[in-house]
């Protein structure tokens, strides 16, 4: 049971963690209704996981090589997650897709940032291929998770220009700031029961969400 309401939030990385820090601080602030109880990464050298430690957070690692398949993988991830109690599971630079076991299990519950704006550039490399295909903007896109990598439905998305004479990170710069802006945002909405996903569509306040998410223009 929760204390006063306050939902439990799970973390997972890959790497760096820079918006597992900008999580953090948003919860020490106050702005988040919710607590970090874990943060979980497939790799243990993720600088994320120091970021966690330094703030207290207990840290789990799950590595692929450790387990005979990504079924068993997931479903320890899995006991994990239950064992901490977690209301929200955020997906901050996590760089594994999930089983289909794992995002049924937690339908309407789990979160991801992807830098792009969806359903442009689902998958990797989103900065370099938008550059590539002359985009004049770009962006990212903060969605529920289901079984479809980068495919639930859309909470919102910030959208950021291309210059001509853009280096790719000048982009990538752009769209952190965006996510580091934004992603605080959503998690303080779904922490105040604002948010919540119904039969595979994300609404706000009870009303219904366009495709395309609630929009933060640059």
């Amino acid at each position: 049971m929760k204390s006063n309401g306050v939902k439990n939030i799970v973390v997972m990385i890959s790497g760096n963690g820079s918006n597992l820090q900008k999580i953090l601080d948003a919860q020490q602030a106050g702005y988040i209704r919710g607590k970090v109880c874990g943060v979980i990464s497939n790799k243990k050298a993720a600088y994320g996981l120091v970021r966690a430690e330094q703030a207290g957070i207990p840290t789990f690692v799950f590595e692929r090589e450790n387990f005979n398949s990504n079924a068993d993988m997931d479903k320890a991830i899995v006991n994990q997650i239950e064992a901490l109690n977690a209301d929200l599971i955020v997906l901050a630079g996590y760089m594994k897709v999930l089983t289909t076991a794992f995002t049924q299990r937690f339908d309407g519950k789990i979160l991801n940032i992807h830098p792009s704006l969806l359903p442009k550039y689902a998958g990797l490399n989103t900065h370099a291929r938008a550059m590539a295909a002359g985009e004049r903007e770009h962006g990212m896109s903060i969605h529920f998770v289901n079984e479809q990598v980068d495919g639930g439905a859309i909470v919102l998305q910030a959208k950021v220009p291309i210059y001509p004479d853009d280096q790719i990170d000048d982009v990538i710069e752009r769209v952190y700031e965006q996510e580091h802006r934004c992603y605080p945002l959503v998690i303080q909405w779904f922490c105040d029961d604002r948010l919540c996903l119904n039969q595979g569509k994300a609404y706000l306040d009870n009303q219904l969400l366009p495709p395309q998410g609630y929009a933060v223009e640059e």
